[in-house]
């Protein structure tokens, strides 16, 4: 049973109990469907050529002179969120993930920093010492974080889970522009670095779509009330009139008008549980209208494949939330669809690697393995646990 070590203050570790809540029964032998075969072989490659000791990943592979030693933030907790993925299903083909999870769990310390600029503690961008620098805060990867423990929450009932997606909350809270004179003032920053003034889909509505959990967690009012002004603030901003998000808008006021998949998959997840906790029905319609525009701009438009498979999967896992609720398949055929594709375009049979790069380049990139294997675990899963996705 998976277990997770908190850090509270700048080192202290507290190992929590866990306690394992009923998980969904199997309606077959999950471990024998393809989707599980594919989920397991991708994992074993994130393992074979990404694994770099103490349950931390390199960036990319073949690893260059140069490269860090261990990756990014955000790419480790895409592999943290697939160990997750994999030792929730039901049955042993979960249950032998177990040792796997608490080994993300306690990598994923190695990033934890006591305080920055608003003096509250994160994740950094890079492993802090003794494996690196450490670097700057950027809110979306510390909300990424904060959503993977509101899963492992739901399947797992430890309170540090609880406790320390509630730390990110007030880390992402602290992070709202506050200045009224700004054009479009408000939003959470996308950074602390100095170099980017940017207010993002994606340091706003992932942060509104945590709060929302925390609420469902806690009960705690003012979850709900900053997963609204967050939520409001995305739409005033950067929704367009079709329901599709733009990516960001700058302190000129300039906005990036790029649609990438994950920025619409997030708010159809957000309005699902607007609609859960509130009961009013027209954020489950809104939730509707941006998945369909999405599918018809993604999946029908064909550009799906040309995002990110990082994107994707973020992107997919919202829609079966909302078929969690609405009952439908369209998102998770079109889910299944694109696994497949890529299984058979894009992956190595020899390695078990996926190759998304450009023609030449024969790096592979660990978040991208990462991404893969979420995808095929997830479409593992029975439907019943669709309920708990970000």
């Amino acid at each position: 049973m998976p277990s997770r070590a908190l850090l509270v203050g700048a080192a202290l570790l507290i190992a929590a109990p866990v306690i394992e809540i009923a998980a969904p029964a199997a309606t077959a032998d999950s471990e024998r469907t393809p989707f599980a075969r594919q989920a397991d072989a991708s994992y074993a490659a994130l393992q074979t050529y990404f694994a770099a000791g103490d349950g931390l990943y390199r960036e990319q592979y073949p690893v260059e002179p140069g490269d860090n030693a261990y990756s990014y933030e955000w790419p480790f907790s895409q592999a943290h969120v697939a160990a997750l993925d994999l030792a929730v299903r039901p049955g042993s083909a979960g249950k032998r993930y177990a040792g796997a999870l608490a080994t993300h769990d306690a990598a994923q310390l190695s990033y934890w920093h006591d305080a920055g600029t608003t003096g509250l503690p994160g994740f950094a961008s890079g492993v802090e010492p003794p494996f690196g620098g450490g670097g700057d805060f950027f809110y979306d990867d510390n909300e990424w974080v904060g959503l993977e423990d509101v899963q492992h929450s739901a399947f797992f009932h430890d309170a540090a889970s609880l406790h320390q997606a509630q730390q990110i909350f007030a880390l992402v809270e602290s992070g709202w522009d506050m200045d009224p004179s700004h054009p479009n003032p408000g939003g959470v920053f996308w950074t602390q670095a100095s170099w980017s003034s940017d207010r993002n889909t994606v340091s706003n509505m992932p942060g509104a779509e945590l709060g929302l959990r925390l609420y469902q967690l806690t009960g705690r009012s003012e979850y709900l009330e900053w997963a609204l002004r967050m939520y409001h603030w995305t739409n005033d901003n950067l929704q367009r009139p079709d329901g599709l998000y733009s990516d960001h808008v700058g302190l000129d006021g300039t906005i990036e008008k790029t649609v990438w998949s994950y920025n619409q998959g997030v708010p159809v997840g957000v309005n699902v549980l607007l609609y859960e906790v509130t009961g009013q029905r027209h954020y489950l319609q809104e939730a509707e209208r941006i998945a369909a525009a999405s599918y018809d701009y993604f999946v029908r438009g064909g550009r799906l494949d040309g995002q990110p498979p990082f994107f994707n999967s973020i992107y997919f896992k919202n829609l079966l939330l909302l078929e969690s609720v609405t009952h439908g398949t369209r998102y998770r055929q079109a889910m299944a669809d694109y696994a497949e594709r890529m299984w058979s375009t894009h992956r190595d049979p020899a390695t078990g690697l996926f190759h998304f790069a450009a023609a030449g380049d024969q790096h592979v990139q660990m978040i991208e393995q990462a991404a893969m294997t979420q995808l095929y675990a997830v479409l593992s899963w029975p439907t019943s646990a669709y309920q708990h996705l970000y």
